[in-house]
């Protein structure tokens, strides 16, 4: 129930947030080039909450569904218009003005997103040393000489200092190439390329395991086998488990590192296990029965237990990316520039086939995602706003009617032609986006269902 109530708070502070900086910037520009503005409404639906201010009167709305958000403008294709008021209709605007205060939305879309990012590495961003653990023989890492150990600097022509910039780096680049030359520095220090071969590897692979696919494991840390913090509604402090106790052995079988007891413990969901572990000097056996928790490789045992660590161990596996504020914008902006053009090649290829349309996510996902992300930290709900930020963005920018591409269409064949499109046009125009819109959604929720289901 919390993990719901926190999902729910979180999709609604995303959604609000996201929602407010991109009508914000339909009305921002729209006050600027003369424009009136009649109401400027986060969500759909009843008002929940109303207020008119300033000399026009703008009326300021928080609606019942926050699935949304509009501007509305003086028009005089919504309703009359008094003739002293007629050169601020939102109609009466020349083709270029209308087209900035279109395109203004999906722009704040991108500008939070890149201020998003000047936060996260103002601050820092944590991150995995992209260390190189087991390499499987005969793999495509290991044709290329990649041993463990070694150290992932460069991936094409981007840096990676943590796994994650690994993995994006490496999808972005195996999206159309089938060879990427990676550069990995090993423990003597010497830097040297790695070309990897990407033939007979899926887009649904490249998307979800590309690093396992190409022969390599992150390095796991060895810590040794002592229990840390436990979880409150875990198996492990039901059946006795205790912070502190060091694991020795499992139905008779001697552990002594934390991936190995985390081995024995996902291989049996549901099965009593007789644990014996040190505790304050002597030693206790104890009966565990892991949960069992259904997941994308299959069912897996849990007890919601974590290592103990010190700092001088998480230390040498950690990485934090900080830079000063001018690197810092910069990589917003190139960080914010990359990943719209990912979303459009992924979207692409969605169109063409190539990417299962099982990737479109629903509120229902996002707002997973949302609450997990805002539970971890500042840094990781900031990057998953930014991310969504981006794809909002993008998306209101396709060519789509109703959507503000659609408008943007619009106005550019106006604008060419000289005349606006008949309102017969607009019309049918708006209903076909409609309907796009409405299947859109439709999959989306029913991938969000499935997930939850499957």
């Amino acid at each position: 129930m919390d993990s719901f109530l926190t999902s729910a708070a979180a999709l609604i502070v995303t959604l609000g947030i996201l929602i407010a900086f991109h009508e914000y910037g339909h009305f921002w520009v729209a006050r600027r080039m003369g424009v009136k503005v009649l109401r400027f409404s986060i969500g759909f639906g009843k008002p929940l909450w109303s207020k008119k201010v300033g000399k026009d009167q703008t009326e300021y709305v928080l609606a019942a569904i926050p699935l949304g958000g509009y501007v509305k403008m003086l028009d005089e294709r919504e309703g009359d218009v008094s003739p002293e008021e007629v050169h601020r209709a939102f109609n009466r605007q020349s083709v270029s003005k209308r087209i900035a205060i279109v395109v203004a939305g999906p722009l704040f879309n991108f500008i939070f997103a890149i201020l998003a990012y000047f936060v996260m590495y103002s601050v820092g961003v944590p991150g995995v040393k992209p260390l190189v653990g087991d390499v499987t023989p005969e793999s495509s890492a290991a044709r290329a000489g990649i041993v463990k150990g070694d150290e992932i600097v460069q991936v094409g022509s981007q840096d990676t200092p943590t796994w994650n910039a690994v993995r994006m780096a490496l999808l972005q680049y195996s999206l159309d190439n089938d060879r990427i030359v990676i550069h990995v520095k090993d423990n003597n220090g010497t830097v040297h390329d790695a070309p990897l071969d990407l033939q007979g590897i899926t887009m649904e692979d490249k998307q979800q395991r590309l690093v396992s696919r190409l022969g390599m494991e992150p390095l796991r840390p060895a810590y040794p086998a002592i229990i840390g913090q436990l979880s409150e509604d875990g198996a492990a402090q039901r059946d006795g488990l205790r912070p502190g106790d060091r694991v020795l052995s499992v139905d008779g079988k001697e552990i002594t590192l934390w991936e190995d007891w985390v081995d024995v413990i996902r291989e049996n969901p549901e099965k009593t296990l007789s644990v014996e572990v040190q505790r304050d000097g002597a030693v206790q056996v104890i009966s565990l029965t892991p949960k069992r928790e259904q997941t994308a490789q299959g069912e897996i045992g849990l007890i919601g237990a974590a290592p103990q660590v010190s700092e001088e161990m998480i230390d040498q596996y950690r990485a934090i990316v900080s830079y000063g504020p001018v690197k810092a914008l910069w990589t917003g902006v190139s960080e914010t520039w990359r990943m719209s053009v990912l979303t459009l090649r992924m979207l692409g290829k969605m169109l063409v086939g190539e990417v299962s349309l099982e990737n479109l996510s629903g509120p229902i996902t996002i707002a997973t995602y949302a609450g997990y992300t805002a539970s971890i930290g500042l840094t990781t709900f900031l990057s998953f706003l930014a991310i969504v930020s981006i794809s909002l963005g993008v998306l209101n920018l396709l060519p789509i009617p109703i959507l503000d591409g659609g408008h943007l269409l619009m106005y550019v064949i106006e604008g060419i032609k000289g005349k606006a499109l008949s309102e017969d046009v607009q019309a049918k125009m708006q209903q076909f986006g409609m309907v796009i819109l409405a299947m859109l959604m439709m999959l989306a929720f029913y991938n969000d269902i499935m997930r939850l289901i499957g």
